[in-house]
C-alpha cells in the first residue's frame, strides 16, 4: 500500500511538470477527454432530468389505473390506426354496468375532456382545459386543494352548475381575490367555484390541474354529448387493494365483453391502457438518446485516448535515462509499469473533471437561471470518473510497457 501510495505521488509530480512545461501541448491533449467526458454527461444529465419529469407525470395518471378507451396508448411508425376507428367510445352507463359486474374494481369513473373560453366578468382565458367526471374522480386521482372542496354527492348526481378550477385560471381571472363562491361563465352558462386546486406544476402530458376546470358530469351531459369522439371520453377503473393490475385487466375484458356482448371468437373492440405501456414507450426513446450521447461523446473521448497515448510516448522518450537508472538501481517492470499508467491516469482524470466541471456549471445556469429541473446526479460524476480511469489505463498501457520493456543500460545510454 505505501509503495502504491508513493508511487502515485511520484506519478502526480511528473504529471504535473508534464502539464506546467508544456501547457499548449497538455491542453490540446485533454482538450478530447474534456469534450467527450462533457458531452455524455451533458447528455445523460438532461435524459435524466427528462426521464424523472416524464415518470413523474406518468405516476400521476394513477400506477394502479387501467384506462378503458377507444383507442390504445401505442406510438410506433407502423400503428395500425384504421383497426380502431369504428370501435365505439366509452359511455356513462357502463360505469355501472362494470361495477355491477366486477368484484376487483374499487371506483370507476367516467371523463369527458374539451377546451372553451373561461370568464368572469371582463376577464376571460381562451383554450382553457375543461374535464367533466363523475363523481368518484377524487378516488382515481391524486389532487390537493389549496381552498374550498370537492363536488357533493348530490352536486354530482343532480349536475349543479358548480365547478372546481386551477390555480393559474384563478390567478387569471380574479388575481388575489378569493374566487370561492363566485361565477365563472363556460359554455355560456355560469358556474359557481366551490374549490380551487393547489398548484402542481407543468406536466409533461398536460394532465397538470393547474389550468383545468372541472365540473360535474351530470351538468355537462345534459347539454352536449359526452361519448362522442371529440370529447375524448374515457372510463378510468381503480383496483381494490390487494388486487394486481393483470386481475383488474382480466376482470375489466370479461365485463367489457360482456357488457358490449362481444362474440367468444371476435376481438375487443375497447383498449385497457395502463401506465406501464407509456413508461416502455419511452425507456426505448431514453435508451436512444443516450446511445446518441455515448456515440457523439465517443469520438472526442478516442481522439482524447490518442492524445494521451502520444504525450505518454513523448514522456517516455524524454525520461528514458532516468528510467534507465531507475531499473538500474533495481526498480521492477511492474513499478516503471505503474508509475507510467498512474500518470495516464492522472491526465485523463484531469480532462475528465474539467468536463465534469462544465456540466456542473451548465446545471447550475439551467437550474437557478432558467429554472430547470436538470441537476449532475453522484451516478452521472462517478460515471465520468470511471471513463476517464478507463481511458487513461487504455491509451497509457503501450506507452507505459514499452517504458517498463526497456533495457537499463540502453535507456541509460539513449541521450549521451
Amino acid at each position: 500500500m505505501f509503495l502504491f501510495v508513493k508511487l502515485f505521488r511520484e506519478s502526480a509530480l511528473f504529471a504535473w511538470g508534464s502539464v506546467v512545461s508544456n501547457k499548449l501541448r497538455t491542453i490540446l491533449t485533454l482538450l478530447g477527454i474534456t469534450i467527450g467526458i462533457f458531452a455524455i454527461i451533458s447528455v445523460f444529465s438532461v435524459v435524466d432530468a427528462l426521464e424523472r419529469q416524464i415518470r413523474t407525470s406518468i405516476s400521476s395518471l394513477g400506477d394502479n389505473v387501467i384506462y378503458i378507451q377507444k383507442w390504445p396508448w401505442e406510438f410506433s411508425a407502423d400503428f395500425a390506426w384504421w383497426r380502431y376507428m369504428n370501435r365505439p367510445t366509452p359511455r356513462p352507463t357502463e360505469t355501472d354496468e362494470i361495477l355491477r359486474r366486477t368484484h376487483v374494481v374499487g371506483a370507476v369513473v367516467f371523463t369527458a375532456s374539451t377546451s372553451r373560453t373561461v370568464e368572469h366578468l371582463n376577464r376571460s382565458i381562451e383554450r382553457v382545459s375543461i374535464l367533466t367526471a363523475s363523481h368518484d374522480y377524487d378516488k382515481v386521482r391524486a389532487f390537493e386543494l389549496q381552498s374550498g372542496r370537492y363536488f357533493s354527492p348530490t352536486e354530482s348526481a343532480a349536475g349543479r352548475n358548480v365547478a372546481l378550477i386551477g390555480n393559474e385560471i384563478a390567478a387569471g381571472l380574479f388575481d388575489t381575490a378569493d374566487p370561492i363562491g363566485k361565477t365563472i361563465k363556460v359554455f355560456g352558462r355560469n358556474l359557481e367555484v366551490i374549490g380551487v386546486f393547489e398548484r402542481e406544476g407543468d406536466d409533461t402530458f398536460g394532465n397538470s390541474h393547474d389550468e383545468l376546470v372541472l365540473v360535474p358530469l351530470s351538468f355537462i351531459s345534459s347539454f352536449i354529448d359526452v361519448s362522442s369522439d371529440r370529447y375524448n371520453p374515457a372510463i378510468l377503473a381503480m383496483g381494490k387493494e390487494n388486487f394486481s393490475n393483470e386481475e383488474l385487466i382480466d376482470e375489466l375484458r370479461g365485463a367489457m365483453r360482456s357488457i358490449r356482448r362481444i362474440k367468444p371468437a371476435a376481438d375487443d373492440n375497447f383498449a385497457l391502457n395502463q401506465t406501464s405501456l407509456l413508461s416502455r414507450q419511452f425507456d426505448g426513446v431514453f435508451a436512444i438518446i443516450k446511445l446518441a450521447g455515448w456515440i457523439i461523446g465517443g469520438f472526442s473521448i478516442l481522439v482524447g485516448g490518442f492524445g494521451i497515448a502520444n504525450i505518454m510516448f513523448v514522456s517516455v522518450k524524454e525520461r528514458t535515462t532516468i528510467i534507465g537508472i531507475q531499473k538500474a538501481l533495481g526498480a521492477k517492470n511492474y513499478f516503471i509499469l505503474i508509475q507510467f499508467l498512474s500518470e495516464a491516469v492522472l491526465l485523463s482524470l484531469m480532462g475528465g473533471a474539467i468536463g465534469l466541471l462544465l456540466v456542473f456549471s451548465g446545471t447550475w445556469l439551467a437550474s437557478n437561471v432558467f429554472n430547470m429541473d436538470v441537476m449532475l446526479q453522484m451516478k452521472n460524476v462517478l460515471l465520468g470518473v470511471n471513463v476517464s480511469v478507463i481511458i487513461g489505463l487504455v491509451a497509457g498501457f503501450i506507452p507505459a510497457w514499452s517504458a517498463a520493456k526497456l533495457n537499463p543500460v540502453d535507456a541509460i545510454r539513449a541521450n549521451t
